[in-house]
Order: structure tokens, then C-alpha cells, then sequence
């Protein structure tokens, strides 16, 4: 059984850093591209960043967020992170990580390619 776990939220004030982390279990997640998407109240959830399976090093970032975030994976703990830096008020929602339905895809930024999701973990960022 697949497993996401998501942890790191917090209440930060605009300007500030949170490093999320995503645990994963029940599957050999080095095969698979992982993300990170986010909701925030009342609006849809939408992507973030994502990286690509092991070998293929690729990663993609929301505009929104292209030169403050970072996301990286260390396989050998199965756990994906989000460094998030020169946070802002509209940087504020839930935020979830996900697998990819297929072994060695292309990283992608749809909802509908990925298959598990995490619960999620808040993200409040104050002005």
C-alpha cells in the first residue's frame, strides 16, 4: 500500500523559509516522477514543482515560485522535499505531494498523471 506523509508546514512571516518533506513507502519511488502541488482556500490545486524519476534528473517549477523554491528527492530514504525560500502571503495553502501513475514518465505538472497523494501539510505565510 502506497504511503505519502507530509510534514513541515508552519505559520512563517513573509520573507521567511520552510523545507517541506514527503515521506513515501510501498513502492520503489526512484522509478517514479513525484511532485508537489498546493490549494489554498477556495481556489483549485495547483502545481508547484516536480521532479523527475532517478535517472532523469529533470526538474520543473511553477513560475510562481521558479528561483525561490528548490525541490529534491533522496531515494535511498524514499522522501522528496521542498525547500521553500522568500515566502509570501500568496505562497499560503496546503500543500501535498503526489507520485506519478507510470514507472520512468516524464515529469509532468497535470493532477490527472499523478496517482497518490499525500494529506498534506499547512503552509501560512503572514505580511
Amino acid at each position: 500500500q502506497v504511503q505519502l506523509v507530509e510534514s513541515g508546514g508552519g505559520l512563517v512571516q513573509a520573507g521567511g523559509s520552510l523545507n517541506l518533506s514527503c515521506a513515501a513507502s510501498g513502492r520503489t519511488f526512484s522509478r517514479y516522477a513525484m511532485g508537489w502541488f498546493r490549494q489554498a482556500p477556495g481556489k483549485e490545486r495547483e502545481f508547484v514543482a516536480a521532479t523527475s524519476w532517478s535517472g532523469g534528473r529533470q526538474t520543473i517549477y511553477a513560475d510562481s515560485v521558479k528561483g525561490r523554491f528548490t525541490i529534491s528527492r533522496d531515494n535511498a530514504n524514499n522522501t522528496v522535499y521542498l525547500q521553500m525560500n522568500n515566502l509570501k502571503p500568496e505562497d499560503t495553502g496546503v500543500y501535498s505531494c503526489a507520485v506519478e501513475k507510470y514507472p520512468h514518465g516524464l515529469v509532468a505538472r497535470r493532477t490527472s498523471l499523478y496517482e497518490y497523494w499525500g494529506q498534506g501539510t499547512q503552509v501560512t505565510v503572514s505580511s
